[in-house]
Formats: structure tokens, C-alpha cells, sequence
């Protein structure tokens, strides 16, 4: 299939070019960007930042203007927020599948906001968003970078224990800030505790994800969330200190015992970007790190470890992923290999 990179130039734009070369299910035919890119070969209008090659054939492609209609019936999205909205609604109104990664419509009544691996059945709310534009076309969104590793750390202990409360401290990487990101005099020596809107995704994203769909509508899973959220100067991997209420009592071994054996409900599906395990415990007393478990199950696991009993609530552990590629083109990538699985891309 056919497909478009919205923002193909930024740092997520970059990453979706790389993940997406040689991709069994999706070949980039179109890239587009902001009007200052627009018109040059993607080579000459990209600063490519990854260590891996620029694959020749896209560094080729003329980058396209925002407003250009595509004929790619399946678009990502790479959008900065302030120009996602706009442009994501109208391909979409179009009869394009739009996967995004920008926060504009997570919260939408009727658009998906996925990890596959949490909460693929919400995906039956397309049906219902199509009839709405009375189209063909949709978006899906992908949570915020650090809701993906949070959720993915807390489902299996959801579906074993329930879940009442969450208290959630990140130690977030550079990349999260995209390209140049901080200024290297803010963060040199430095830890910044304050990024513009995370603290209130992280509260109410991971609600509608373990929540359901049910007769027509989200339902929020019944489980309160605190976040704290720092940037740090790791170049990649969002690093989270999770303490959780569990619904019912459990000793600590079945704790990461229930970690450790959980597994994609969709491992049937062969989706190309699935990690398996979805989730990895480690057991040394010094991991998971940024550096070391980053690039866990092609960057596209979630790393937990240091799970022990916590004098306030319940249980305490880290967990860690790649924010770039779980966090980011990785996860909206995955998205739509659900979304051709299932039969709704045409």
C-alpha cells in the first residue's frame, strides 16, 4: 500500500522514513512538509539526523506542500500540533486513513487512541467516526511517547489485579523535545522539571486506553493517575518510576510474574512492527537504562524492572522505552498494520 509522511522532515517525520524502508505492507510514495521544504527533493530538504542511511528512493521524492492533495490512500502523520488539526480533519474528510502521531485528536469522541497491544477492539469506533464525516477516511491517534510505556508497563497488572491508582515520575530524553530540541545551557548540568502539557496527558491519556468501547462510546477505565515529568539529558528512552494500587492483593513474585508472561493478544495477526515480548523484566537491581534497554525488541519493548513492594501504595517499578520509535513513528506505524490486518484500509 501506498503512503504519505506528513512532517517527513522533523525528527519523527525522519524516524517514520526509516522504520517504514523495505516495510512488508506500506512502500512511501509521498512525503510533505511545511512550505519552506515544499518543492525540494527530500534530501536536500531534510537534515537527516539518524545513523542509518536516507534511503535513496525517498531522498529522491519532491517534498510536497501541506495543502497538496495526495493520492496516497493511507497517510502518518509527523505534525507539530499547532498545524496537525487542520490538516489531518481535511485528509481525512478526503477518505484518506490517517495515523498520527500529533495530540490534536487523541481525545476525540470517536478516534482511536492505540497501542494494539492494550486496546485493539477500539478500533471498531472507525465504523462510527466514518459515518460522522460520511467518508471513507478516519484518524487514529498514538498516545503521548511516555503514556505508551506507562500502559504497556500497566496493563497486564490491570487485567491480573485491576488498577486503582497510579503515581508516575519520567525522566524524559532529549529526542522527546524534537530537533534541536533544548538549548544545551538549559540542560547541560542540569534536570528541567516542567514539560508544557505532559504531566496533564499522562493523567487522562492512559484512562481512555484501558478504558472501553462500549455502545457507541469511550468509557474511561476507573483508575486515577499522577505524573511528574522532567526532561533529562539522555539522548533516547523515556525512563518512568511507577508506583501502583492494585485492585486486589498479590505478592510481589506474582507481581513480576504477571509482567513477565504477558503477551500480545494479536501475536496471531504476524504484524510486522509487534515485539515479542511486548513487555521484558529485567532482574538486575540497576536496570532498566536508557542506554542499555533502549533498543529493546527493535526499540519497539517496554523494559521493566526493580519491581518491590512500595510503603505508600501497593508496588513499585521502573520501566523504560524508546520514545522515538515506541514512543513515536514505531507506534504509529503499528497502528496501521492493525488497522490492514483488520481489513480497514481499503
Amino acid at each position: 500500500m501506498d503512503v504519505a509522511i506528513l512532517g517527513a522532515t522533523g525528527a519523527v517525520g525522519q524516524r517514520f522514513v526509516q522504520l517504514l524502508a523495505g516495510h512488508p505492507f506500506f512502500t512511501v510514495r509521498e512525503v510533505a512538509a511545511s512550505d519552506r521544504s515544499a518543492g525540494r527533493r527530500y534530501a536536500e530538504a531534510c537534515h537527516w539526523n539518524l545513523p542509518t542511511p536516507l534511503p535513496d528512493r525517498v531522498g529522491d521524492l519532491v517534498v510536497k506542500p501541506l495543502d497538496a492533495p495526495l493520492d496516497s490512500p493511507l497517510v502518518f502523520s509527523a505534525l507539530p500540533a499547532d498545524v496537525a488539526g487542520e490538516v489531518e480533519e481535511r485528509l481525512a474528510d478526503a477518505g484518506h486513513a490517517v495515523s498520527t502521531n500529533a495530540r490534536n485528536h487523541r481525545m476525540d469522541p470517536d478516534v482511536p487512541l492505540l497501542i494494539p497491544e492494550v486496546n485493539w477492539t477500539h478500533v471498531e469506533a472507525v465504523a462510527a467516526q466514518r459515518a460522522r464525516r460520511g467518508s471513507e477516511g478516519f484518524i487514529v491517534a498514538n498516545p503521548n511517547c511516555s503514556t505508551i510505556v506507562l500502559t504497556l508497563a500497566l496493563k497486564p497488572l490491570q487485567d491480573a489485579f485491576g488498577l486503582e491508582r497510579v503515581m508516575v515520575t519520567t525522566l524524559q530524553a532529549l529526542s522527546g523535545a524534537g530537533y534541536p530540541g533544548v538549548p544545551s545551557l538549559d540542560i547541560l548540568d542540569n534536570v528541567l522539571p516542567h514539560i508544557g502539557g505532559e504531566e496533564e496527558k499522562m493523567e487522562t491519556e492512559p484512562r481512555k486506553i484501558l478504558g472501553t468501547w462500549r455502545d457507541g462510546a469511550f468509557v474511561d477505565a476507573p483508575v486515577l493517575v499522577s505524573a511528574a515529568c522532567n526532561r533529562v539529558a539522555t539522548a533516547d528512552g523515556h525512563l518512568e518510576c511507577v508506583s501502583v494500587d492494585l485492585g486486589l492483593d498479590a505478592s510481589p513474585d506474582e507481581v513480576t510474574a504477571t509482567l513477565r508472561a504477558y503477551r500480545s493478544p494479536l501475536r496471531d495477526l504476524g504484524l510486522p512492527g509487534a515485539p515479542d515480548p511486548v513487555v521484558i523484566v529485567r532482574a538486575e537491581p540497576d536496570r532498566p537504562q536508557p542506554r542499555l534497554d533502549r533498543d529493546a525488541g527493535q526499540g519497539m519493548a517496554v523494559t521493566v524492572g526493580r519491581v518491590r513492594p512500595c510503603p505508600i501504595l501497593d508496588y513499585k517499578f521502573v520501566a523504560l522505552g524508546h520514545n522515538t520509535v515506541r514512543g513515536a513513528a514505531g507506534g504509529a506505524i503499528l497502528n496501521a498494520e492493525l488497522l490492514y490486518a483488520r481489513g480497514l484500509l481499503g
